[in-house]
């Protein structure tokens, strides 16, 4: 695919050095800061597990009490595992529920050979959570090595979500015998914004399941049974992202999901989440998704369905750009960036078909080791569903056109009802279409030298870098604080979760940070 577009390297090269100097202070913040979510998902790869009787998982009583004690700038590591040595509480999860009732008393311990012990308990239990972590890789490997991998890109990624797992199952079953490669639980409404992960098997939600630990693990089993019966790898995707994203991380590495939707802006702009708690947790959450051999999924597609996508089609690429640099940073790999985009222009613009063609093969050659992730449209389907279908067809086309890695899904019923599954299967039934009759036609499909397609990609390029330039200057935070992505505007001090973020103080210590990091 190299080439097409004929992209001057030395524009491209300039666009990613400015990306890192708009993200470098960013990722300074991050590793300045911690968050409650960061602590508990260092408790969860510790071992603690379960919920009291009102459903509040132990893991957030014990870093609440940990907060009310000593504060979080410490972190919760020394003196949780400082209170174990002098209380003589063996178990994690026992020490929280006594925490909980007032039972423990929390300090960060004073003597050097304190510390020193209570670092070395918390390097070997937060180990113990690694280690899980790295077996599901292995695990992961051996299964697609044993029942390999789908034939064809792009993988064909298909939503699931009833409220309920026990019927999801049977849903993620059907659609990927169907054809679908990766099943995507949605979370149900508002969960991102739930400063806590709800615990065990769901059966209610709305619009969406309660992503848990156990729902992971129920339909990681189930999918692994199809996977068998298919005869080739089933991928399993839910959510980072809202107020639990590094919990929600550490949890998808200790249940083999394979995919994780991790933006480092989507709760910024479309949760009100503070900016400064989600570029923390996203970090982290990175971190522990490279460890894990998780693929994440960006979310570009969601500017577009606020911002007009022809004059904001820029602003995709800087995002792109940034989330490059932020994963890298981070530890992952290209092959791991389902950087994302999205059929998005009004069908009514002329040539809104070319330009489509334009943009998705920029992010291509921008990013050509990356499995791209192509959205469907969802902001001009009107509820005719004939039409709906075409439109559906012309994003299968350019997904096949442009090489796209992963192609979402596009249901003729969006902004009708919740697909039925007749509507998942006529939808696969397009995709397959498509990408039977025209899978490979990227190998044959070049834009005409100085044509359409190639000044559309040129001037989105270099409207990017512009943004890049001023953001640089001026600050990712300003740029966020003034409405540039997705028409919203998001202050650094204002949005929900900002009480739940603490500056490091001296000795500040994550043991799964430093394994992370080393």
């Amino acid at each position: 695919m190299a080439g097409k577009l004929n992209l001057d390297p030395t524009v491209v090269a300039k666009a990613r050095r400015l990306a890192e100097r708009a993200g470098g202070p960013v990722v300074e913040l991050a590793r300045s800061h911690t968050t409650v979510s960061v602590e508990r998902a260092v408790l969860r790869l510790a071992g603690v597990h379960g919920a009291d009787s009102d459903g509040i998982p132990w893991v957030n009583r014990l870093v609440d009490a940990v907060r009310a004690d000593v504060g979080l700038g410490h972190g919760v590591s020394l003196p949780v595992f400082h209170a174990m040595r002098t209380t003589g509480v063996d178990d994690i999860t026992v020490l929280a529920q006594k925490a909980a009732a007032g039972a423990v008393r929390f300090a960060v311990p004073a003597k050097k050979a304190e510390a020193t012990a209570a670092r070395r308990a918390a390097k070997r239990a937060t180990g113990d959570g690694l280690k899980v972590v790295d077996r599901r890789r292995a695990e992961r490997d051996r299964l697609i090595k044993r029942y390999g991998d789908p034939q064809q890109r792009p993988w064909i990624y298909l939503i699931v979500a009833t409220g309920d797992i026990y019927e999801d199952i049977p849903q993620a079953q059907a659609a990927a015998r169907a054809g679908a490669d990766i099943i995507a639980v949605i979370r149900s409404t508002g969960q991102s914004l739930l400063d806590y992960v709800p615990e065990g098997a769901t059966r209610e939600g709305f619009a969406g399941t309660y992503a848990t630990q156990e729902n992971f693990r129920l339909m990681r089993a189930a999918l692994d049974v199809t996977s068998k019966e298919l005869g080739r790898y089933v991928r399993l995707t839910n959510y980072a992202s809202g107020l639990c994203m590094p919990e929600m991380a550490a949890m998808a590495g200790m249940e083999r999901l394979d995919m994780m939707l991790n933006d480092s802006m989507y709760g910024i702009l479309f949760r009100d989440i503070n900016p400064i708690r989600t570029f923390v947790d996203q970090r982290f959450s990175r971190q522990v998704h490279a460890r894990a051999g998780i693929i994440i999924n960006t979310g570009e597609d969601n500017y577009l369905t606020t911002a007009d996508a022809v004059e904001a089609a820029h602003t995709v690429t800087v995002s792109q750009l940034l989330n490059e640099f932020f994963a890298h940073e981070a530890g992952l790999a290209d092959w791991q960036l389902g950087l994302g985009h999205a059929f998005e222009i009004n069908p009514e613009v002329p040539e809104s078909f070319r330009l489509e063609l334009a943009h998705a093969l920029l992010a291509r050659e921008l990013f050509p080791d990356a499995p791209l992730k192509w959205m469907p449209p969802t902001k001009h389907m009107t509820g005719d569903v004939f039409r709906g279908n075409l439109l559906d067809g012309f994003f299968n086309l350019v997904g096949a056109l442009t090489g796209q890695g992963i192609l979402l899904v596009g249901m003729m019923t969006e902004a009708v009802v919740t697909p039925w599954l007749s509507d998942r299967d006529i939808a696969l039934q397009n995709v397959r279409y498509v990408l039977a009759g025209a899978g490979n036609l990227h190998e044959d499909f070049v834009p005409a030298p100085g044509g359409f397609i190639q000044q559309r990609a040129e001037r989105v390029l270099s409207e990017a870098v512009d943004l890049l330039d001023r953001i640089a200057d001026d600050t990712l935070l300003n740029a966020i604080a003034d409405g540039t992505f997705g028409i919203m505007k998001r202050p650094a001090d204002r949005g929900k979760g900002l009480d739940g973020v603490a500056k490091h103080e001296d000795g500040y210590y994550n043991p799964v940070t430093e394994a992370l990091e080393a």
